[in-house]
């Protein structure tokens, strides 16, 4: 079961996320995603990554195209019944121009 120590732990790994890619810290990409994480930006047609390290090169070989600010938002932890977590999470994207998105994240 989840504690609540553990749920305040996922969402400070989600605010993580937002300063070390904003302030482009891609060394510390390793603070984030384990050897096996998989991340999935395909419905950006940026494809699918596997481990940090393959994270990290993505994020470098596409800096020019990242949000200057990511803000993440409604952030929900739940448990399934076999005990896998699950983070629904919203975040909005701040561009150069000025233009912004929104997201959603599923983790």
């Amino acid at each position: 079961m989840l504690t609540l120590e553990d749920k305040l732990a996922i969402h400070d790994l989600i605010a993580l996320y937002g300063h070390i890619i904003d302030e482009r810290q891609f060394t510390r990409t390793h603070e984030l995603f384990t050897d096996d994480a998989v991340y999935d930006v395909s419905d950006f047609n940026a494809g699918t990554f596997t481990g940090w390290q393959q994270i990290a090169q993505s994020w470098r070989e596409s800096e020019g195209k990242h949000p200057l600010a990511h803000h993440a938002t409604n952030v929900l932890v739940s448990e399934d019944a076999d005990g896998t977590v699950r983070v629904v999470s919203k975040g909005i994207g701040v561009r150069p121009n000025g233009q912004t998105g929104s997201v959603t994240y599923r983790d």
